[in-house]
């Protein structure tokens, strides 16, 4: 779960630049996808292998046909989906590090500009309290360590956010292909070594089917 920890600290950089759509992406990543997965999911394909049996003692049949009707394990397949689909996230996140920099000096020497501004003893009431606003705004910047979404940095979100969609739909077109729907209690298997047709089952179909059709529901809620 180190791993785990490890990417939810990086995204949780994200979650304070984002927009409330992103915010809910996020919620959804950690507590229905990272969470279920690092605790509930790895058990339930843990004998994946081991139990899957042929009915047949033919020497490497069995391992042959497992990795005919497991071309990738569904768990290493979601935990490449959660890494590539973060990805854009960490770019967003690199973009986001750089131009809270220049604006935090923007706004030092914006500040440094009212407060000079300020000292001119013939200022006028009305602007004396526009300019005491102003220091009361950037200072309320500076204490929640937040800068607008906007510009070049909204560009950085808005693509950040259909490159992750698109990496989302491809991950879910390629685990219907690979796997449809529904995890089968047995698979007739027919490559060599084995003998003519034999048949191989599967352990704890139905949860496995429960978790494929939970983790294609989530990620199809997670395309923006």
């Amino acid at each position: 779960m180190g791993d785990w920890n490890l990417l939810g600290g990086i995204l949780e950089e994200v979650h304070s630049h984002s927009t409330i759509v992103g915010k809910i992406w996020l919620t959804i990543l950690f507590i229905f996808r990272m969470l279920v997965l690092g605790v509930a999911a790895e058990d339930v394909w843990d004998d994946e292998q081991l139990a899957f049996a042929c009915n047949t003692k033919q020497p490497g049949c069995n391992n042959i046909c497992y990795n005919d009707a497991f071309p990738i394990s569904l768990i290493r397949f979601w935990v490449l989906q959660i890494i590539f689909v973060s990805s854009p996230s960490l770019v967003y996140m690199g973009h986001g590090f750089y131009r809270l920099r220049a604006f935090g000096k923007e706004r030092q020497r914006q500040k440094s500009h009212l407060s000079a501004h300020m000292e001119n003893p013939g200022l006028e009431l009305e602007e004396q309290q526009r300019i005491d606003r102003e220091l009361r705004r950037l200072e309320e910047q500076k204490r929640i360590h937040k800068f607008p979404l906007k510009g070049c940095l909204l560009r950085t979100y808005i693509l950040h956010i259909l490159i992750r969609s698109v990496l989302e739909v491809g991950f879910m077109i390629g685990q219907y292909i690979l796997y449809g729907f529904q995890m089968h209690p047995f698979y007739k298997c027919t490559q060599p070594p084995c003998p003519n047709a034999v048949d191989c089952f599967v352990s704890r179909p139905t949860e496995k089917t429960i978790f494929m059709l939970f983790m294609h529901t989530i990620a199809a809620i997670s395309v923006p």
